[in-house]
């Protein structure tokens, strides 16, 4: 019996980019090595992607399809904002942390031409989910949301795409950000009116912070 895509040239080469890019990472994908190894000619790859870009593109979407956005579930009776988000937050990037090299290859994906496809098709599969939650929000304040953790998943993705951020550190920023866009924070806020009548004191660095730039060390070299 033929092997699963053994009939489809697009699906053997979609198969082998796959397997590249889970394997090896985003820069063993050539599309030489493509067609030598999907057994097709490289006329054949360049007709149905013409750039590496293409390849990668449609190989990350397909990849997405099968195992970040598969049957999401809608918001539980009682669950707060923060639990909703939170739980989709781990839905969409759970998988992620387990093919660390394919949330590489998405970054660079997404980052190229034809990357919005990418969105689109998150947004398609998460948004129908949480929609009725978000419908009774504030449309300002959704608005808000929306705005800060889809930037905050880019900024970390970028981080971790260039090596500067553990995988492991996305998950956490981005709950913690949750938390924070959704709680009462006046209280903490308020303590702003004490410090400003407090001796000022040298702010010591805390990697915690989370910032894109450290302000080094005065060993650093410059």
């Amino acid at each position: 019996m033929a092997r699963r895509g053994d009939g489809d040239p697009a699906r053997r080469i979609t198969d082998v980019t796959l397997a590249l890019l889970e394997s090896e990472g985003y820069e063993a994908v050539q599309l030489r090595a493509v067609a030598r190894l999907a057994h097709v000619s490289l006329s054949t790859v360049y007709k149905l992607y013409p750039t590496r870009d293409d390849l990668v593109l449609a190989a990350v979407a397909h990849w997405m399809a099968t195992n970040t956005y598969t049957a999401l579930e809608p918001p539980r009776a009682g669950e707060t904002l923060a639990q909703v988000l939170t739980r989709v937050i781990r839905y969409v990037f759970e998988p992620w942390e387990r093919y660390p090299r394919m949330l590489a290859a998405y970054h660079h994906a997404r980052s190229g031409p034809g990357g919005q496809r990418l969105d689109n098709q998150g947004f398609a599969a998460v948004l129908p989910a949480i929609a009725p939650l978000l419908a009774t929000l504030d449309e300002d304040y959704a608005a808000d949301l929306a705005l800060v953790l889809s930037n905050m998943v880019y900024a970390l993705l970028g981080r971790f795409a260039h090596g500067d951020l553990a995988i492991t550190e996305i998950l956490p920023a981005l709950e913690r950000a949750v938390v924070r866009l959704t709680a009462d924070n006046a209280p903490l806020a308020a303590a702003v009116d004490q410090a400003v009548t407090a001796e000022v004191t040298e702010l010591a660095w805390n990697a915690e912070f989370g910032s894109p730039y450290s302000p080094g060390t005065a060993t650093d070299e410059s």
